[in-house]
């Protein structure tokens, strides 16, 4: 079943089309949260409830769509729900953790035979380094999408998308 899927979804058309309507959707989310103010409900992550968590790790499900980014998914489907640019766009952050940690895990645990102890130095500066710079990231990030909107972004992906598939239909560019 896996690999009728992937054989029918892992393609540049269905992954430029879930590009384009995944922009489509941003644009309408940005559109109404602009119109119907009131329809944000959640300013703070910490004013969120167990059922909006529940309802955008639904959202989150659409992930699995080739073309859909994971933070793409749980930010807009907060919105939709009723958070706040900035809250929807922390708890999708927060959500990554448990993501990142057990694949993290996993690789370690896979490549076990390759690791020694003397590579724990190297493995602690590595952490510590990658900590500092995903925090003034993340940080930086937040603070932008509080004042800006992510029209730029699915202006982008439907430009990335008619791209891809001028290519594809074209012949220019031979996806693999």
């Amino acid at each position: 079943m896996g690999g009728a899927i992937k054989a029918t979804l892992f393609h540049p058309v269905p992954v430029a089309i879930a590009f384009i309507v995944g922009a489509f959707v941003i644009l309408w989310t940005e559109r109404r949260q602009r119109r119907h103010p009131a329809s944000v409900r959640i300013a703070e992550v910490d004013d969120m409830r167990a059922i909006d968590a529940f309802k955008v790790g639904i959202a989150q499900t659409f992930a699995l769509i080739p073309g859909t980014s994971r933070s793409g998914a749980t930010i807009i489907g907060g919105m939709l729900f009723g958070l706040s640019r900035k809250a929807a766009t922390e708890f999708s952050f927060f959500l990554a953790v448990p993501t990142l940690v057990a694949a993290g895990a996993y690789s370690l645990w896979k490549d076990r035979a390759a690791l020694s102890v003397a590579d724990l130095p190297m493995f602690g500066v590595g952490f510590i380094v990658s900590f500092v710079s995903a925090w003034l990231c993340i940080r930086w990030l937040i603070r932008y999408v509080s004042r800006n909107d992510f029209v730029p972004f699915a202006w982008y992906r439907i430009a990335f998308g008619v791209l891809v598939l001028g290519t594809a239909w074209t012949g220019l560019v031979a996806w693999q």
